[in-house]
C-alpha cells in the first residue's frame, strides 16, 4: 500500500511548492480543531474534553464554552465541532452527536441552550461550520459513522437562517463527507473539503446567502480535512495522515508545511495572528478514541509564517 505521506511528498516535490516549517506554541489538549481568529485571539475547540478553549499571548488555554454539564441528559458524546459568531455577538457551536447548534449567552462557560435543532437533516454527525455577516450557518456533516467504520455515504449541507429555519441547499446536493467549509471575503463563495472525494469544493453564494453550482476546485493529493482560505483565493488544507498542510488553487499545489507524523496528525488549519498571515494549525494524535484521547492530552497547536493572508474570509 502506498505511504500517504510519501504521496503527499511526491507532489509537492513535483510542484516545486515552497515550504514553511512549523512550531507549537501550545499543548496539552484531546483532539483540537475547528480553529478560528476572533477579536485578536486564536480559539478552537478541545473536542473530546467537550469545550471550546482561546489562546492568550503566551500559548495558555482557558475554558471559554464547557457543555460537559450537558451530558448528564443524553446518551451520546458531548463534542464540540465549528462555532462562529452571530451579527449581534453571541456564539454559537455546533453539538455533534446531539444534532444541535447551541448559542452561549457570554457569562458563563456552561450557559448554553439551543439554538437550532439540525437532527431532522443530519444523517450521522454535525461536523464544522461557518457562519454569514448575516448570521447564516453552513454547516457540514459526516454523512455516516466513521468511528464504527461504516462505508461513506453523501449527505448535505445544513443551512441555518438567521430566524433560526433548517434547511438543505437543493441546487447543491449530496456532498461526501464535507468537513472544513469557508466564505470567500466577498461572500460570493463558499468552499468545502470532501474528505472521501479527496477535493476541495467550491459553491457559489448570492448576496441572499443562497448556494448553488458546486464544483471542483482543487483534487488533493489525500484526504483533506480542516480548510481556511487567504484573500488571494488559495484554500489551506490539512490532510489528517497526509504529512503536510498545503495550499491549494485551481493550477494545484503551491506551498505546503511538512508536519511529520511524529509531531502528530494536522487536523485543520486558518491563518490568523496580526495581519492574519501567521498559519495556525490544530494537531492530535489519537481522534477515535474519544476516553483515550482526552486522558493522554497530546494535542497541540502549531504555527507557520506564510506570505498569503486571510483578509476577511470566514471563520
Amino acid at each position: 500500500m502506498t505511504n500517504p505521506v510519501d504521496t503527499v511528498a511526491a507532489v509537492v516535490a513535483e510542484a516545486d511548492a515552497p515550504t514553511f516549517e512549523a512550531r507549537k506554541v501550545s499543548s496539552g489538549y484531546s483532539w483540537p480543531e475547528c480553529p478560528r481568529w476572533h477579536d485578536g485571539a486564536f480559539w478552537f475547540s478541545d473536542m473530546y474534553t467537550g469545550t471550546l478553549k482561546v489562546l492568550d499571548d503566551d500559548g495558555n488555554a482557558s475554558v471559554v464554552i464547557d457543555a460537559t454539564g450537558r451530558a448528564a441528559d443524553t446518551d451520546v458524546p458531548i463534542v464540540l465541532g465549528g462555532f462562529g459568531w452571530l451579527p449581534d455577538g453571541r456564539l454559537i457551536v455546533v453539538s455533534m452527536h446531539e444534532k444541535l447548534v447551541l448559542v452561549h449567552d457570554g457569562t458563563a462557560p456552561d450557559a448554553l441552550s439551543v439554538y437550532a435543532d439540525i437532527s431532522e437533516f443530519t444523517v450521522a454527525a454535525a461536523n464544522d461550520m461557518v457562519v454569514d455577516a448575516d448570521g447564516r450557518a453552513y454547516i457540514t456533516q459526516l454523512g455516516f459513522d466513521i468511528f464504527k467504520g461504516d462505508a461513506p455515504v453523501a449527505s448535505p449541507l445544513i443551512v441555518v437562517d438567521p430566524d433560526g429555519a433548517v434547511s438543505t441547499p437543493d441546487e447543491v446536493g449530496p456532498l461526501m463527507c464535507a468537513n472544513g467549509i469557508t466564505i470567500s471575503s466577498d461572500g460570493a463563495r463558499v468552499y468545502t473539503a470532501e474528505v472521501m472525494a479527496s477535493k476541495i469544493t467550491v459553491i457559489d453564494r448570492a448576496a441572499d446567502g443562497t448556494l448553488s453550482n458546486p464544483r471542483d476546485f482543487a483534487v488533493c493529493p489525500f484526504m483533506p480535512d480542516g480548510i481556511g482560505l487567504d484573500k488571494d483565493g488559495g484554500v489551506w488544507a490539512a490532510m489528517p495522515g497526509g504529512g503536510y498542510v498545503a495550499r491549494f488553487t485551481e493550477d494545484g499545489l503551491t506551498d505546503a508545511i511538512p508536519m511529520p507524523l511524529e509531531n502528530g496528525i494536522a487536523s485543520a488549519c486558518m491563518l490568523g495572528g496580526p495581519g492574519r498571515s501567521t498559519l495556525y494549525m490544530t494537531v492530535g494524535f489519537e481522534v477515535f478514541d474519544f476516553e483515550k484521547s482526552a486522558r493522554e492530552a497530546l494535542g497541540g497547536i502549531w504555527v507557520a509564517e506564510v506570505k498569503n493572508r486571510g483578509g476577511d474570509t470566514r471563520p
